[in-house]
């Protein structure tokens, strides 16, 4: 665990359900579990002790609805992100969820995957906001919206060479390179935007083709670069 790692409540009624999440969470590197909640009561509760950066939200809960759970966690001055996990497809759910300022929406039952993407997304997110310029304009704010979108679908497979062409080549471009690159160098050398750089590079982790490094410089802020973990 990292100074910059980002501390995660798991809520879900089902301890067994919960489990299996906090075992997708611990997989991914720059996350960590606080907390396991299974009542909206303690939710409540230890979201206000524990202070998590991100809530792993499910509706269905024996004491209340986890949607009014998260329109009281999301009205704290300093909320965390709030990423709904739940069987419930109905459009009240989903427009209620929205409206919240949700950042994500996950229906179960899903695979490792489909949440790694999305927590992936969250995290650059997390990164292109404390490195946010000074002179931020529309494409910045473009940008960040697109990071919390999911790496677009493509086959996961860990033979490089069955990759999509654009992954190639960011890929390519991190081998030529003899040290760890950010994902401003990558898009420059690629020809892509940054969030399309982190998108890409968020999938290439999740295959294991590379890694990432937390560096820290003189001023304490941690720099996020990539390397490739074979060659």
């Amino acid at each position: 665990m990292t100074e910059a790692s980002i501390a995660t409540l798991i809520v879900d009624d089902d301890f067994r359900v919960a489990s299996v999440h906090e075992g997708f969470v611990k997989k991914l590197p720059g996350f960590h579990v606080v907390g396991k909640a299974h009542t909206a009561a303690d939710a409540l509760e230890m979201a206000q002790r524990l202070r998590p950066d991100l809530v792993l939200m499910d509706i269905y809960l024996p004491d209340g609805d986890g949607l009014d759970v998260a329109r009281v966690i999301l009205d704290d001055p300093a909320p965390p992100v709030v990423l709904v996990i739940s069987a419930a497809t109905d459009i009240d759910a989903v427009r209620t969820a929205i409206q919240l300022g949700v950042v994500h929406y996950l229906v179960k039952p899903f695979g490792f995957t489909a949440l790694a993407e999305r927590l992936t997304a969250v995290r650059s997110a997390r990164a292109a906001i404390a490195d946010w310029p000074e002179d931020a304009g529309q494409s910045d704010v473009d940008q960040l919206f697109e990071m919390l979108r999911p790496p677009p679908a493509e086959p996961q497979s860990s033979d490089i060479e069955h990759l999509a062409p654009t992954l190639q080549l960011v890929y390519k471009s991190m081998s030529a390179s003899g040290s760890g690159l950010s994902a401003s160098e990558i898009a420059g050398q690629v020809g892509i935007s940054r969030a399309t750089a982190q998108r890409y590079l968020a999938q290439l982790e999740q295959i294991g083709a590379v890694k990432l490094e937390l560096r820290y410089g003189q001023t304490g802020r941690p720099e996020h670069r990539y390397s490739i973990t074979r060659h």
